[in-house]
């Protein structure tokens, strides 16, 4: 039994159905009660306990926030109380950059390396699925705002993610491994406009949003300032062109060459119609 937290998010809903569709039995963890799913909470040891009893397996997702630490922390001393086997961490890349938001996952990996049981570690780069947050300004056919400049980013496809997941979680072949997913190419955000131009038949625009404006519209959204800090300084180093990892990683694992943006977008394209 695979115990999957985060079930309901972009990867742990992904990474069940990938691991179902095998077969494979997973129960799926979440903090609101809902059919189908157990309800745990990482801050509450007693639930956390009755969610694990049973699983040989966990895939750890902590909600990215200065809570994670504490999450990871929880849930690794439950995996072993639990004697479970094998833990994968879903990480970040940047893990090991100071006030980066990876970071938050340094204290959880070392927790998870140090625990004692099998382990692998997965540091994706951002999402393309992230581009959803343009929804609003596509159906209105506004520009769509860039942080970053002509900053370049290996955006990785979470399908990619959760099939790398769902290997390391059945087979003893991954223990020990940390693992950089990405996608095959580096693209800018205007990069990743024309894409989508090209893909949905539309004339977007971008417009250059300084990291000051932005930093009062997250803080207007209701975030801490903690997450502004750190978003911000994610945004600086794609803008200054520090963060263009490519690797090979997922190819390595699932035997195929990771999915390009123009993959992701054609795929999902329904999702960016008007009505």
């Amino acid at each position: 039994m695979i115990l999957i937290t985060g079930a309901t998010g972009t990867i742990g809903s992904e990474l069940s159905r990938q691991l179902m569709a095998r077969g494979v039995p997973v129960r799926r963890m979440t903090r609101k009660s809902r059919p189908g799913f157990v309800q745990s909470d990482f801050e509450d040891p007693i639930s956390l306990r009755k969610a694990i009893d049973g699983a040989d397996t966990v895939f750890l997702l902590s909600a990215p926030g200065p809570w994670v630490p504490d999450h990871d922390r929880a849930l690794v001393a439950a995996a072993i109380d639990a004697e479970v086997h094998r833990i994968v961490k879903l990480s970040a890349i940047g893990s090991t950059n100071e006030g980066l938001p990876g970071n938050w996952h340094a204290a959880g990996e070392r927790a998870v390396r140090e625990s004692g049981l099998a382990w692998t570690i997965l540091r994706p780069t951002g999402f393309a699925s992230n581009v959803l947050r343009w929804l609003p300004a596509v159906r209105a056919g506004q520009p769509i705002p860039n942080q970053t400049g002509d900053g370049q980013h290996a955006f990785v496809d979470p399908a990619d993610v959760a099939a790398v997941a769902a290997e390391a979680l059945v087979s003893g072949a991954h223990d020990e491994r940390i693992y950089t997913l990405t996608g095959p190419e580096l693209l800018s955000v205007p990069d990743q406009v024309a894409v989508m131009s090209d893909l949905l038949g539309l004339t977007l625009q971008v417009v250059d949003v300084p990291l000051e404006i932005y930093a009062e519209q997250l803080r207007t959204a209701g975030l801490d300032e903690a997450v502004v800090s750190v978003a911000l300084r994610g945004a600086e180093l794609i803008r200054s062109g520090g963060e263009r990892t490519l690797t090979n990683d997922v190819e390595q694992v699932v035997g195929r060459p990771a999915r390009s943006f123009r993959d992701w977008v054609e795929t999902h394209r329904a999702l960016f119609s008007k009505s």
